[in-house]
């Protein structure tokens, strides 16, 4: 599976941003799509994730309320839809792939098989 994600850049606090994950070379429809974060100096940081069923998803508590992760299976192709970004999310966002992810590591980077580049986000104030 090969993982192409975009729509990082630089946004003010408050404002919006939409990142994408093209997938290829597998079903995609068969496939667990999550976001991780990374800051220098730190580990790899669960984000979210959508099951391929297209309707569970798992959120980190600090992006609840603010951030949705969808899937377009007609399009190959996960997002992430920031809203009310804040400073503290800025990072490097790596979207990820799997399957058939156990509920109990499905927030662990090891548990995901595909990495995409990795796109930057930086938040204003």
């Amino acid at each position: 599976v090969q993982l192409q994600a975009s729509g990082g850049g630089s946004v003010q606090s408050g404002g919006s941003l939409r990142l994408s994950c093209a997938a290829s070379g597998r079903t995609f429809s068969g496939l667990d799509m999550g976001w991780f974060r990374q800051v220098p100096g730190k580990e790899r940081e669960f984000v979210a994730v959508i099951r391929r069923n297209g309707h569970t998803t798992y959120r980190t508590n600090s992006v609840r309320g603010r951030f949705t992760i969808s899937r377009d299976n007609a399009k190959n192709t996960a997002y992430l839809q920031m809203n009310g970004p804040k400073p503290e999310d800025t990072a490097v966002y790596y979207c990820a792939a799997g399957e058939g992810i156990e509920v109990t590591t499905i927030r662990f980077s090891r548990a995901y098989n595909y990495w995409g580049q990795g796109t930057l986000v930086t938040v204003s104030s």
